[in-house]
This record gives C-alpha cells, structure tokens and sequence, in this order.
C-alpha cells in the first residue's frame, strides 16, 4: 500500500492513531524523508525554559533486527531466572522482524534543573505524540514500547546515557496493509472534565 494512499488530515490522525504492532506491520521500509519529518515535526512540541529535552536515536533498517535481538540478550541477561521467560525473549526478538525503523526517544535532563523533571518528561512525550500523530498522517504504523528492558539502568547504559536522562520509549514504525480505523473511549469525556464558570 502506498504511504500516500493512506494520508490523513490531523484530525483524523488524532482519532486514527492506534498501536499496530510489529506483527502487523508488512516490511516496507520508510523513505528517510518521512523519518526526517516525524523528527522534524517531533521538535515542535512545547517546551518550558526552552530546554528543549528530546532526544532521539533512530535505528535503521539494516541494523533493526540486530536491535531486536540485542534488546532481548539484554532481557535474558537482566532478568532473575526466576522470572525470565522464553516467550518474553522470543517477542522481544521478534519485534524486529516486520519492523521498518525504531526510535528510542529519551529525556535529556538539564544539569542546572532549570525546570522540574515532570516538566521536561512531559514535553518529551509530546514529541513522542507528534511523532505518532505524524506517522499516521503518512499512513505509516507505530507502537510506542516501554517493555523490556527501557526502564532499566542496562538500556540507559547501553545507550550511554546520564544518570537522571530517562528513556521514555522505543517507537516501533512501520508499514502495514490493515486500515487504520477510529479508536474509542472507555469514559466518556463528560466524565474527565469540571467546568469553572
């Protein structure tokens, strides 16, 4: 299927973006330019101080398995063989398999704490939000991941990050030929909100 066959204006990428997994995605590989654009377009999130916090590593497509199966040695190597699971390793493994590009977004937290972590976490995740958004305008498929072994310090060091650097995900991106379809709500949205008047 082709990317622009699939195109969508914001807000139906807002209310069609939905995990699709890697086992649903098809093998297509992203044109670079795309790429380029979710992170350009990830840049532009809102930002207090200006500390602009996000970061990003992008995996290409020649070195995604590779990831995949690392991420997974890592699991095995970490995880008290107690808890470990083969399954858990397999699906780690094959993340990678169907997979065009993986973002691992993260944190940089600013040395002097100019603003609270809270703060930069979240417009980190509103990056990670426009990379999404972005994606699906492209008709591009994305599962943002906090599996595995993101939150543990061998990840941070693995990917040589500091001490109070926070990775918030790997964002697995690629093609798929399910359509996308509007998602729903499980409260509703009188439920969420007070009005002050």
């Amino acid at each position: 299927m082709n990317h622009a066959m699939q195109g969508v204006d914001i807000t139906q990428a807002i209310r069609t973006r939905r995990t699709i997994k890697p086992e649903k995605m098809n093998g297509r590989i992203i044109p670079e330019d795309i790429i380029v654009d979710l992170l350009s377009q990830a840049d532009w999130a809102p930002t207090h101080g200006r500390t602009e916090p996000w970061r990003f590593v992008v995996i290409a497509p020649g070195r995604v398995k590779e990831f995949a199966t690392r991420h997974a040695g890592l699991y095995k190597q970490h995880t008290d063989p107690t808890s470990f699971t083969p399954e858990k390793f397999n699906k780690l493994v094959m993340l990678g398999e169907n997979t065009s590009h993986i973002i691992m977004a993260w944190m940089k937290r600013v040395p002097n704490h100019k603003v609270p972590a809270i703060e930069e976490i979240a417009a980190t995740s509103a990056a990670i939000q426009n990379i999404l958004l972005t994606a699906t305008a492209h008709g591009i498929a994305s599962f943002w991941s906090t599996g595995g072994l993101t939150h543990h310090p061998a990840m941070k060091e693995e990917f040589k990050l500091g001490e109070e650097d926070i990775i918030l995900g790997f964002i697995y991106l690629g093609y798929s030929d399910e359509p996308f379809k509007e998602g729903s709500r499980m409260i509703p949205l009188s439920e969420k909100i007070e009005w002050i008047r």
